[in-house]
């Protein structure tokens, strides 16, 4: 009994220690959780009406870049001959293959799309530009970054595309996704018909921020506490602008820079090693080139 007198009053003292280191962890904890809020909010916040997130489009939302696919649609519907369709192929597989934007190739591209479309109706393009999405673009969206988006629309938030390609496809894209609009290139027109020159300049790089930010200050949005989403160097100008800067799926100057300043990086593509040496990517030149030249040959046939 004496023993068991001695055992019994240890029992409870380690029940009672238990206890308080119990509480002591439970408060612990909920400190710690409560610093990794403070210091990493929720995000997307649900019902910031101030916050919107920006998107870049091409290789970001979409693989691949808009304006080649819109040229392939176009060469479809006889806008131009196998030796534009040559042009726009080559573009499209150095872009794939490299996986980043050359300024040449983007700027040559752009001015064979503005030639092409040179006497056309704005309205024209629009209804076609629907067409060429399901024809070339739908199953080119990269579903990570589809979700991305979506989440920022759930949490009421606006979420807008921020591109180079001519605004009209720029904003079918963005309808189709169920977004709020999309900032673009836009082309000059004169009672509805294009006259084949650019009002101001492609927006590209430093255009893109500055797009950004007059939409903020019309839309009343505070930018600290907004996001914007891209894959290339070119747009950290607009990512700098921003409380919440995402690399998607970035080329190698911006994934360093996202590094060194900390930024999130989220990356929706496969076989990366793969493709720095050319092994997906060069298939993708090859299905390009193919089926190039099987448009080519098939126009010549029916010559």
């Amino acid at each position: 009994m004496a023993a068991l007198g001695w055992l019994t009053p240890r029992r409870r003292s380690a029940t009672a220690r238990s206890v308080l280191a119990g509480e002591a962890s439970a408060e612990a904890a909920r400190k710690s959780t409560q610093e990794v809020l403070e210091r990493e909010p929720a995000f997307p916040v649900p019902g910031d009406e101030r916050a919107a997130a920006f998107f870049d489009l091409d290789n970001t939302v979409m693989q691949g870049a808009a304006l080649f696919h819109f040229g392939r649609g176009l060469y479809k519907r006889k806008f131009f001959d196998t030796r534009e369709l040559a042009r726009f192929a080559w573009q499209q597989a150095w872009f794939r293959l490299a996986g980043v934007e050359d300024p040449e190739h983007m700027q040559e591209a752009r001015d064979s799309a503005l030639s092409i479309v040179q006497g056309h109706r704005v309205s024209e393009l629009q209804s076609i530009g629907e067409e060429i999405y399901d024809e070339y673009m739908a199953e080119r969206i990269w579903p990570g970054t589809r979700a991305l988006a979506q989440a920022h629309l759930d949490a009421g938030q606006r979420v807008w595309l921020v591109t180079a390609a001519p605004v009209e496809i720029a904003t079918v894209i963005a309808r189709r996704l169920g977004l709020t609009g999309a900032l673009g290139t836009v082309a000059e027109s004169v009672d509805g018909v294009y006259t084949g020159k650019l009002v101001g300049e492609p927006l590209h790089g430093p255009a893109k921020a500055e797009a950004v930010r007059a939409l903020a200050l019309a839309e009343g949005l505070d930018l600290s506490r907004c996001a914007a989403y891209s894959d290339s160097h070119n747009d950290i100008p607009m990512l700098s602008l921003v409380g919440h800067p995402y690399a998607i799926n970035p080329d190698s100057k911006l994934h360093k820079h996202a590094r060194r300043m900390d930024w999130r990086l989220r990356d929706y593509r496969t076989g990366r090693k793969a493709a720095k040496v050319g092994i997906p990517a060069a298939a993708g030149v090859g299905a390009v080139a193919g089926g190039t030249a099987a448009a080519i040959a098939l126009h010549r046939k029916r010559r």
